[in-house]
């Protein structure tokens, strides 16, 4: 079994604490932890929400929250989580007597208090206003913010010059639950503790970078926000653009938080904006139609929608991308994400040059691959050319050599929000975006997206459980290139 460090007693307060994100996630992460031993008996696990419910009904909305867990673990502990937690109803955009229980609840014994904001963000500002008037934005706090942080530019400098008026920035966490992904943390070792890797890291041995983010579900409750978002900004705005920048960043003085998002901030800047000459040729946008998916049939995604007004709502999006800077000049990052497609699949794909001269036979002469897979499947693959064992010439055989947590860890390990949620209560802020790291990603999203309306940019459409429209392997196919699809 792992050993984990145990962490200083903390209290938790989850406003939307029977919400999606609190059931599907938080808490069960929060369970694995006291489980592991993380979590000392003493901290506080406090849900509020307008529901009215008591502790017992909130306990066992809890429970089948940790079913999976329950059903896995010999001794789970179970009552003596649930000495943990409390649960207050009240209205969170106003203050009143709810507030002064919640307060009362809280331990004053200098620990920090975490106040995770799984709710929507219309109403972060005021929560947090509410938070300082009864006097609980202290030294002390942390506030969590979950993506998405505006909708635009401008709302999220609305949101963050709210927010920032009761808390400091360092006691502010921008989580995104991808940067806590085992894969995503080894990308950071990979890269800077070993010095194989480093000289090759650049356009020098670098042909281009394939990011993916694909998922098999479509809006599952949620169609009312997407349609208002689209895949640009649920997706690419925060998950991609954060694996973009831990992929091309320059390596940091320090895993510090500044300066680790120092380097982050570097690449969003240097990213090339689109315009309305270059956007049609470079992106591609997209809306599922009927389909199948591990042959059951999925509606379209108009099909789907409560409103009968015509959607032109994305759910699939490729962007060839270009960073102008030394180490990435002429070297493109493609990037897509898409709803209802063939599979559920996340990965990091780093092609390498073809070696200079050609000793073996053209046709045998596949370029070397770097694939971190981020899920289902989490690991990496370095794919390399050898000799197939027997006689009769130089036959070539491409195989990977392959690191899969599962079969190399059989320990169980953290899930992203565990290893986050522990991060926030140990003050590291290195996993969490700055106001500034939003704000720059929002500045280049709002140019591609005003491109698209200036040139307007066609939405074309694929069938569900397809691996997107043609016209995303004609963005790789104009450059001699295809979509890694393993």
């Amino acid at each position: 079994m792992a050993e984990f460090i145990p962490v200083d007693p903390f209290d938790i307060v989850i406003f939307g604490g029977t919400g999606d994100l609190s059931k599907r996630k938080l808490i069960p992460a929060l369970f694995h932890r006291f489980l592991d031993g993380q979590i000392d008996p003493s901290c506080r696990i406090i849900g509020v929400a307008r529901s009215e419910l008591t502790r017992d009904e909130f306990i066992a909305l809890a429970k089948t929250a940790c079913e999976s867990a329950l059903a896995q673990c010999k001794e789970c502990r179970w009552d003596d989580f649930t000495a943990l937690l409390e649960y207050i109803a009240m209205d969170v955009t106003s203050t009143g007597p709810s507030w002064d229980k919640l307060k009362g609840y809280l331990t004053n014994d200098g620990r920090p208090h975490v106040f995770y904001l799984a709710t929507t963000p219309l109403i972060y500002i005021d929560i947090c206003n509410a938070l300082g008037e009864v006097g609980l934005n202290t030294s002390n706090a942390r506030l969590v913010l979950e993506k998405p942080i505006g909708t635009d530019l401008a709302s999220a400098k609305a949101i963050n010059a709210g927010v920032g008026a009761v808390f400091e920035e360092k006691s502010i966490y921008r989580i995104d639950h991808y940067l806590g992904k085992e894969t995503v943390q080894n990308l950071i070792v990979l890269r800077f503790a070993n010095a194989l890797l480093e000289p090759v890291w650049s356009r020098t041995a670098i042909d281009h970078v394939q990011i993916t983010v694909a998922e098999n579900l479509g809006l599952e409750g949620r169609a009312d926000y997407y349609d208002r978002s689209g895949a640009v900004r649920d997706m690419v705005q925060n998950h991609l653009l954060q694996l973009l920048c831990l992929t091309a960043m320059e390596p940091p003085n320090s895993l510090d938080a500044d300066d680790v998002r120092i380097e982050k901030i570097k690449v969003l800047k240097a990213l090339k904006p689109y315009t309305a000459e270059t956007v049609g040729h470079n992106t591609t946008r997209a809306q599922y139609a009927a389909g199948l998916i591990k042959g059951e049939k999925v509606a379209s995604y108009k099909e789907t929608l409560s409103s009968d007004v015509e959607s032109k709502t994305e759910t699939f999006v490729a962007l060839k991308v270009k960073i102008q800077n030394g180490r990435w000049a002429d070297v493109p990052f493609y990037l897509r994400t898409g709803k209802s497609m063939g599979d559920r699949r996340s990965s990091i794909m780093i092609q390498f040059k073809p070696t200079p001269h050609p000793l073996f036979d053209k046709a045998d002469r596949v370029p070397n691959r770097l694939v971190m897979r981020l899920q289902p499947d989490e690991g990496m693959r370095l794919f390399m050319q050898i000799k197939e064992p027997g006689p009769g010439g130089m036959r070539l055989k491409y195989l990977p050599l392959d690191l899969s947590y599962a079969e190399n860890f059989t320990v169980r390990y953290p899930d992203a929000y565990e290893r986050l949620l522990m991060d926030i209560v140990r003050g590291n802020l290195a996993l969490f975006m700055s106001r500034d790291e939003v704000e720059a990603a929002w500045r280049w999203v709002d140019q591609l997206l005003a491109s698209w309306d200036e040139a307007g940019q066609p939405l074309e459409t694929y069938a569900a459980g397809t691996q997107g429209p043609s016209q995303s392997a004609m963005l790789l196919d104009r450059d001699g290139r295809e979509w890694w699809e393993q």
